[in-house]
């Protein structure tokens, strides 16, 4: 899975509580393909957001744009990483529910994974399209009006979505290609 993702720009929007390894490998394997990845987040540029590794606190990753500054116009996709904690803080943020109907509105790629798709939900992104989650989101992505499948990654258009860190790969090599279409 070998992309050439050179001149592309990502944004990942996060806050404390996202799932580590669904920041850090998209981000690692969108930047070997030659994208710039931008971590933007409710917090100031320099701050650190606190990372969730399985069942404890992770690493701290800081904050590249805050989300008080980041235009999407800049960016060229946005990735939202799961975590339990970190879309549902970002849910409440009306600024991030914003930020992430910008990139639909202008047609861009927006990539969501495992507990992630709670953003699409509250954004409205979820109805009428396909998509995955975390199995426990099932019900709300439904309700949502959503057609929810249990597969690695789900791409309906521009929305691509995954269920677990497991699906990692399967999850970026389809936010590449949906950057190259």
């Amino acid at each position: 899975m070998s992309h050439a993702l050179s001149g592309k720009h990502v944004a990942i929007l996060a806050t404390d509580g996202f799932e580590q390894s669904e920041l850090t490998e998209p981000k690692r394997l969108l930047e070997s393909w030659g994208a710039t990845v931008d971590v933007v987040s409710p917090k100031k540029q320099g701050e650190g957001i606190r990372g969730w590794k399985h069942t404890d606190w992770g690493d701290t990753v800081a904050v590249d744009v805050a989300l008080a500054d980041a235009d999407p116009a800049g960016y060229d996709a946005l990735v939202l990483p799961g975590g339990v904690i970190n879309p549902d803080a970002l849910r409440i943020d009306a600024k991030a529910v914003d930020f992430i109907k910008a990139f639909a509105a202008a047609g861009k790629p927006v990539a969501a994974i495992c507990h992630g798709p709670w953003l699409l939900v509250e954004s409205g992104l979820a109805k009428g399209r396909q998509v995955t989650s975390w199995p426990s989101l099932k019900t709300d992505l439904v309700n949502a009006g959503a057609q929810w499948k249990d597969a690695e990654v789900v791409v309906d258009g521009k929305l691509v979505t995954s269920r677990k860190p497991d699906d990692i790969p399967a999850f970026a090599d389809a936010v590449a290609r949906a950057l190259q279409a």
